[in-house]
């Protein structure tokens, strides 16, 4: 495939295959595909593949044969009695729990760690809060690699850094918060000791773009009014609207969804910008949210996201960790879907919008849920009471039932 990598800010093509930054004003890359051999085709022209990531390699900037654990083609679930208890004309959830390892990052692990064997790698590396590690962690030993992962001591989820642990990963905990671990890991990177995989990595977010593709094809090309991405590092919610904006300039679709972000409240520099109408950020110093996921207080990709929200008439907004709860349980109880704390901030999201009016009732909108229930099952222990006990008999049981 034909791609060229330039800085995001200044636009100058970076070379340099080890490059995260612009080597002239540090600003972030970006990769931008060439689909001139796509022009005079559609989407329904994709079809003859699986669905899943590599239905869409032709906007993917890997040339050879990737390494894949079958990631994508997740569900998208018509959540019709969330929709009538909230209120709107249609809600559609995204369920990205159901990839390989439990989380929308396997979209660009997969590309990642492709991109690490054709440039000859042999240890890769992310700083994480516990998704991108146990992600990395998987595909490093499909790849063959050795894997090393920096976690904030004390503030990654359990089910995640089991994950880490279980697929070979050499796993270190540091003193301090996400953003100081990926200092550490770009500083290591810088020196030659890995090769990154976090998303400041541009080829990452290239993976990532799949899951807008997905959406749209299993709405078969009926555009939602509105898609609502959960925001933390904030490359997601990029990815997306970089995916429509090339299917976009195809002629493919003919306008963009409105694409909304939802922050935790203990957690949310981009929103505070967007309240302000600013189009960059200040960081929040020792972020704090039940939704471990998204307890980034200086999101790598936050510009990005911004432009996304602000070009296409979205909005930015943050949500407690009470309302989070609250919606992720609703969603287990009501439609069967279990899904992560951060990956429940954007149903509450939602709610909250179309409480104050911001989000129409007739909309028809899509919630991307990032991880499974499973990936933090402390949270959800610690919000559903506590067990019955009783006797084994059939009469204690009886009354367990009635109390």
């Amino acid at each position: 495939m034909k791609y060229t990598v330039r800085c995001w800010e200044c636009g100058r093509e970076v070379d340099d295959p080890f490059q995260y930054a612009c080597p002239h004003c540090q600003g972030s890359l970006s990769v931008e595909m060439d689909l001139s051999h796509l022009e005079g085709t559609s989407a329904h022209d994709l079809r003859s593949r699986p669905l899943g990531v590599w239905r869409y390699g032709h906007f993917l900037p890997i040339g050879s044969e990737p390494v894949t654990l079958q990631e994508g083609g997740t569900p998208l679930y018509n959540c019709r009695k969330m929709a009538g208890e909230y209120g709107i004309r249609s809600l559609h959830v995204k369920f990205e729990g159901a990839n390989p390892t439990g989380s929308f990052k396997d979209r660009g692990m997969t590309v990642g760690v492709t991109r690490a064997l054709e440039l000859g790698c042999k240890v890769v590396g992310c700083a994480s809060t516990g998704n991108t590690s146990a992600s990395l962690a998987a595909y490093a030993a499909k790849a063959g690699l050795k894997c090393v992962v920096l976690l904030p001591t004390g503030k990654v989820a359990l089910g995640k850094l089991a994950q880490a642990m279980f697929f070979g990963a050499k796993v270190i905990t540091v003193n301090g918060n996400f953003d100081d671990a990926l200092r550490v890991v770009r500083e290591l990177s810088q020196a030659g000791d890995l090769y990154m995989l976090n998303s400041v990595n541009p080829f990452r977010p290239e993976g990532q773009k799949t899951l807008a593709f997905e959406i749209l094809d299993q709405l078969d090309l009926r555009l939602p009014d509105r898609i609502v991405y959960p925001v933390g590092n904030a490359a997601n919610i990029w990815a997306g609207y970089k995916a429509l904006r090339e299917w976009h300039s195809l002629g493919w679709i003919d306008r963009l969804p409105m694409f909304t972000g939802v922050q935790a409240a203990g957690s949310a520099p981009l929103t505070r910008s967007f309240a302000l109408g600013d189009r960059d950020f200040r960081p929040v110093e020792d972020p704090e949210t039940i939704a471990t996921a998204i307890r980034i207080g200086n999101p790598a990709s936050g510009r990005k996201a911004l432009r996304a929200v602000y070009d296409t008439g979205g909005v930015m907004t943050s949500v407690t960790d009470e309302e989070i709860v609250e919606a992720q349980f609703l969603l287990g109880r009501k439609e069967g879907v279990g899904v992560e704390p951060a990956s429940a901030a954007a149903l509450a999201g939602v709610r909250k919008l179309l409480d104050e009016g911001t989000v129409d009732r007739d909309e028809r909108v899509v919630c991307v849920c990032t991880g499974h229930v499973l990936k933090d099952p402390d949270t959800v222990m610690a919000n559903c009471g506590k067990l019955l006990r009783t006797e084994a008999t059939v009469e204690a049981v009886r009354r367990a039932i009635d109390s």
